[in-house]
């Protein structure tokens, strides 16, 4: 349970409403997020929006590569849910257990290709203020991505960074989305 009260008694605007009634839908309850954002319902909004943005199809993104950053941010951060709610998401895009249980050690991995390695050094190098004066991971992204891929990708770990840190902070539990063995919360 978060550190904040977020119950039911908590007055949200009927957009939040409809909101949670979309989340029941798809997902049998309200997420837990979304009780404590939508308590500051135009800041909630403009997050959901940025998120919308970054998951379009037309990303020049492929979404089970979005999901595995989300995914190691989310870790890094110790966002359980976060870590929970995008592993399920891996998994329904096409990661396999097998590969979600290996993204802690990624970059000894041959179940990742170069790309994936770039763009996963990457987040860990934005999401880890220690990783100073190590070479550019800009320079290996170039070799894979297009500069408006590399434009997303940070834009992406940016908010997925904003999101589980929120998270975590405020002690927001998995919600039991998935059962695959790879979504324990690891620095590793």
């Amino acid at each position: 349970m978060s550190y904040l009260e977020t119950s039911v008694a908590t007055r949200y605007p009927w957009y939040i409403r409809l909101l949670f009634r979309l989340q029941r839908r798809r997902y049998g309850r309200e997420l837990e997020p979304t009780r404590l954002w939508g308590r500051t319902p135009r800041v909630f909004l403009a997050m959901a929006a940025m998120y919308a943005a970054l998951d379009r199809r037309s990303s020049p993104l492929p979404p089970a590569l979005r999901s595995l950053v989300q995914v190691r941010v989310s870790q890094i951060n110790w966002c359980a849910f976060c870590v929970d709610l995008n592993a399920a998401t891996c998994l329904k895009r096409g990661i396999t257990d097998e590969k979600l249980s290996a993204l802690p050690q990624f970059a000894e991995s041959t179940r990742f290709d170069e790309s994936e390695k770039a763009a996963l050094h990457y987040a860990e190098a934005m999401t880890d203020s220690n990783r100073h004066g190590e070479a550019s991971p800009v320079a290996r992204l170039k070799q894979h991505f297009s500069d408006d891929a590399i434009i997303e990708l940070t834009a992406l770990i940016a908010y997925q960074n904003m999101s589980s840190k929120f998270n975590a902070a405020l002690g927001v539990p998995a919600q039991g989305f998935c059962t695959a063995r790879g979504r324990a919360a690891s620095r590793a």
